[in-house]
């Protein structure tokens, strides 16, 4: 099965009142973490082994999946015994793999931590702070079909993003930023083939700078085309907006039951 590495180790700045005391992508959005909700998108589309790429804080994801039966089963206790069965399991069945890739590594730094935990296979990475109604399954399978090394799944967003210049579905160009262009910018969402670990260098390599630009001016990055739904959690004005959506019922990234 496809593994699945979400970024999962940021500080947060713009998030400082929620962040003091956890990670970004433990922000909660309707009670559960932002974490939880990327997870769930993956998981619809039925993958379910995860690799997060942890940092700050990372005590706090790992005490939250680990007591995770304990938060969401229905529990029975022997208190003679010390016994614990569960009851009405209600736990995802997912595999999820905690790896801390330091406190100040970059988001190339991390991916390139977890090159032991890929086994030489194709996978999956995102950003752990941003949520989309993106077909997951027609993702891998546009980059199966392409056979470059990597796709990243452009979106429409805010002009405050950098942008990708875009000829016939290919990647020519990736841009910090904003262009007038398409309107086109990095969603996250991508697919990697594991040669794209020898385009990243160590800790300190920013994904979206040299990598990405590499394996674009080599040819071998493709666009996955997704115009609709997308949404980062940046500040907490975003924070807001996805927490109102999820109120009224209205979240177009909710695509499980």
């Amino acid at each position: 099965m496809t593994k699945v590495i979400i970024l999962a180790g940021g500080l947060g700045t713009r998030l400082a009142e929620e962040t003091g005391s956890k990670p970004k992508p433990m922000v909660e959005i309707g009670g559960r973490p932002m974490l939880w909700h990327i997870m769930q998108i993956y998981s619809t589309h039925g993958f379910n082994d995860f690799l997060l790429a942890c940092g700050y804080k990372s005590e706090v994801i790992k005490q939250y999946f680990a007591n995770y039966s304990l938060q969401f089963n229905d529990l029975e206790v022997d208190l003679k015994t010390g016994g614990v069965k569960t009851l009405n399991s209600k736990v995802p069945d997912w595999r999820v793999t905690m790896v801390d890739t330091g406190m100040n590594s970059m988001t190339g730094g991390r991916i390139k931590r977890m090159e032991k935990w890929i086994g030489g296979e194709t996978f999956m990475a995102t950003y752990g702070d941003g949520v989309a109604n993106v077909n997951i399954r027609g993702l891998l399978e546009f980059h199966q079909g392409h056979g470059k090394l990597a796709t990243v799944t452009a979106v429409r967003p805010p002009a405050r993003f950098g942008g990708l210049a875009i000829e016939d579905g290919q990647v020519k160009k990736f841009m910090e930023k904003p262009q007038v262009g398409e309107g086109w910018i990095n969603g996250g969402f991508f697919v990697f083939e594991p040669q794209v670990m020898d385009y990243i260098e160590g800790d300190d390599t920013i994904l979206e700078r040299a990598p990405l630009e590499t394996l674009a001016e080599d040819g071998q990055l493709q666009a996955y085309l997704h115009d609709d739904f997308w949404q980062p959690m940046d500040t907490l004005r975003e924070k807001d907006l996805l927490e109102d959506l999820w109120k009224k019922g209205e979240a177009p990234w909710k695509i499980w039951g």
